[in-house]
């Protein structure tokens, strides 16, 4: 692929920076994309193409004239269907805000802009996040790049496809249980979660609550990194955001012979599917040798499940109670059973979860102490069809709940360290597989340059590097929303 919107954001901002290509060029080269490609997949829902066409007339004229160049200069970037959009409307994937057209912009979408970048429209996500799954009510299904019948995985699946497709050459995205990762590994890109209030939200319902972040997605680390650099900040209206220390565009070089890594296939309790496990074990073989030590390892995960399980019920309840009550009709499966988990709840249990959730957070610290980063899965299952509301089984085993496949990703949530999804080939099935890299706590830049590290090291070997999509056979493949059950919650 040699089209303008295949390029890297790193690569693509140099040439515009050197005027080798302008903002315009890129846009429409996006845009052909996205005309050429999303019915097959349904990623890119809501269009901004007429207000994203005099925006990069305008960063054509800003390089024209010699002005100051921000470092998302003329990026055209997709914006996740949960993240308010001034004037383009954003509807969370939820019937009940068809028609919610924002005044103003979130404070992640206002960043992006004022660093440069292009909105050039709404990216798919399943009914508030929910579910991890991108399906919805309002626009329906979206599917994998890779083979549109199965799931992009969720909730920032639409972000996540729109990157692998060519779309854009990055989108905001958000995470509780891997909402950032899930889709990454799912579609063959890069997802970062970063330290909760580094990517300020001052959306956060319960504001001190550190689970639900807002970050970066890209098709390479750096490009992750290039836009991690201008939405990261201190927001006062978000009460764990502070002080951004240091850069984190271009990742710092890292020695990974000077590193200690524990490698582990499902943090000891995560139901990991033997194809996922299979494939972690094959991609790690030749990365283990990198490191100065290398271990099979896990800090002590006991009691995740639970915490997690109490915690996002909490989440719900604060989000989502008063919908469930007076419009159940227009609430779907997903977002109806954690408000109901969480109204059975007490307060003993939330005290009991928050207790055992910091006991957790402390057993991670010593296990940091010996390790300075940990490699597993991204997540636990190999992609499958987007009709299965969730993953009711895995390997023959049933799930704990309907989110107890992204136990993975969720393991690193409860506590609170960043996390990154890194794209490393295909697993036996030909789907896309991702590593998971976590860092210590705070150890966001640490994280970024130990996947760029793995990334320039395994993107030599074709069985590891990125997998692209067939943009040919999308192009001709049928339309999404003529496959049965495309618009629905389940």
């Amino acid at each position: 692929m040699t089209e303008p919107c295949d390029l890297t954001a790193v690569e693509a901002r140099r040439l515009i920076g050197i005027k080798r290509l302008a903002p315009s060029e890129l846009l429409e080269s996006c845009i052909a994309r996205i005309e050429a490609v999303d019915h097959a997949v349904n990623a890119m829902v809501a269009r901004d193409f007429d207000r994203a066409r005099t925006a990069a007339r305008q960063a054509d004229d800003a390089i024209a004239q010699g002005k100051h160049l921000p470092p998302l200069h003329g990026l055209p970037i997709g914006i996740k269907d949960l993240e308010e959009t001034q004037g383009l409307v954003t509807t969370f994937g939820s019937p009940i805000f068809r028609d919610h057209i924002p005044t103003e912009d979130e404070g992640i979408v206002a960043r992006a802009k004022q660093a440069g970048a292009i909105v050039v429209g709404k990216t798919n996500t399943p009914e508030f996040g929910a579910g991890a799954n991108t399906r919805n009510a309002v626009y329906g299904a979206t599917g994998n790049p890779f083979d549109p019948t199965k799931s992009a995985a969720g909730s920032s699946g639409g972000s996540a496809v729109a990157l692998a497709t060519g779309m854009v050459p990055i989108c905001t995205g958000s995470d509780m249980g891997g909402s950032l990762r899930n889709p990454a590994a799912f579609c063959g890109i890069v997802g970062f979660r970063p330290t909760p209030g580094l990517v300020p939200s001052e959306k956060r319902g319960i504001g001190w609550n550190p689970l639900p972040v807002l970050g970066p997605m890209a098709r390479t680390v750096a490009d992750t990194a290039l836009l991690l650099q201008s939405i990261a900040g201190s927001d006062s209206r978000d009460p764990l955001a502070g002080p951004v220390m240091g850069g984190f565009f271009p990742p710092h070089q890292v020695d990974l012979s000077n590193l200690r890594a524990a490698f582990t296939p499902d943090f000891g309790f995560a139901p990991t599917e033997r194809i996922v496990a299979a494939a972690f074990a094959d991609k790690t073989a030749s990365v283990r040798q990198a490191f100065a030590q290398a271990e099979d390892a896990s800090p002590d995960c006991r009691g995740t499940d639970e915490v997690f399980e109490i915690l996002r019920a909490l989440n719900f309840l604060s989000a989502h109670l008063e919908k469930t009550r007076t419009r159940p009709a227009d609430v779907g499966p997903n977002v109806r059973a954690n408000v109901e988990e969480g109204l059975r709840y007490s307060a003993a249990d939330a005290a009991r979860a928050m207790t055992e959730q910091t006991s957790i957070y402390r057993r991670w610290q010593t296990f940091f102490q010996r390790y300075d980063v940990i490699i597993t899965p991204a997540i636990t299952i190999s992609p499958r069809s987007w009709r299965e509301l969730y993953p009711a089984e895995i390997d023959g085993k049933p799930t704990r709940t309907y989110f107890h496949w992204l136990a993975m990703a969720y393991a690193v949530t409860v506590v609170g360290h960043p996390a990154i999804s890194l794209p490393v080939g295909v697993d036996a099935n030909g789907m896309p597989f991702g590593l998971q890299i976590v860092g210590p706590r705070g150890g966001d830049a640490l994280v970024l340059s130990v996947a760029a590290a793995l990334e320039a090291m395994l993107a030599t070997d074709r069985r590891t590097a990125r997998p692209i999509p067939d943009v040919q056979r999308l192009k001709a493949a049928p339309a999404i929303r003529t496959m049965d059950g495309f618009i629905g919650f389940d």
